[in-house]
């Protein structure tokens, strides 16, 4: 699947939202892409999580991760595809932790996905309890880098599509500073 392929399915599917949004890392922005609403279609799904796993499936990963939400649905998908084991990093006080009996061993291969990257802080907390275990990270799969590609990490990393797509602290955003109400989404308390 190319990046004009994830693009379209985002524009097509009315994933593509324009507005003033307040992000989950609260930032701002204009642009949301609703990654729930691929994710809710399973027809959809399927086709992003194989063309991640299609990426992925000379690495040797052993077990897929993912954060709790969006990530638990692309985890498991994506591990499908590769025969492999997936497990979820769920909100924790601070990061993230594992939960129902889910562990990971030392040097076990591991590759991370996640739905939308914006600033990192989602998939550096799943990076950091992945080596608080010691396993090895063997990439960081991804549907879509909205950072332009700014963000990265010390592991290889695909992303389906990259696209540089506009955000703002609170006291610098332009839409604030006009009254634009904004509207909060994802899943994540601020």
């Amino acid at each position: 699947m190319s990046s004009t392929d994830i693009l379209s399915l985002f524009k097509e599917s009315q994933a593509l939202l324009t507005g003033h949004f307040l992000l989950t890392s609260g930032r701002h922005s204009d642009v949301y892409y609703e990654k729930f609403t691929l994710l809710k279609n399973p027809a959809i799904c399927t086709q992003v999580c194989k063309s991640l796993a299609d990426h992925f499936r000379s690495s040797g990963v052993q077990t897929v991760v993912g954060p709790t939400t969006g990530g638990i649905i692309i985890a498991y998908d994506v591990a499908r595809y590769l025969g492999v084991e997936a497990i979820y990093a769920e909100q924790g006080d601070p990061g993230r932790v594992f939960k129902r009996g889910f562990s990971l061993d030392p040097g076990q291969k591991v590759l991370i996905v996640d739905d939308v990257l914006t600033t990192g802080r989602s998939v550096e907390e799943v990076i950091s309890l992945v080596n608080a275990y010691k396993a090895d990270i063997v990439g960081i799969g991804l549907f879509l880098d909205r950072s332009g590609g700014k963000v990265s990490f010390p592991f290889p990393t695909h992303a389906l599509a990259t696209v540089s797509a506009d955000s703002w602290e609170a006291s610098a955003c332009p839409l604030c500073a006009k009254n634009v109400p904004f509207t909060q989404r994802g899943s994540r308390k601020l």
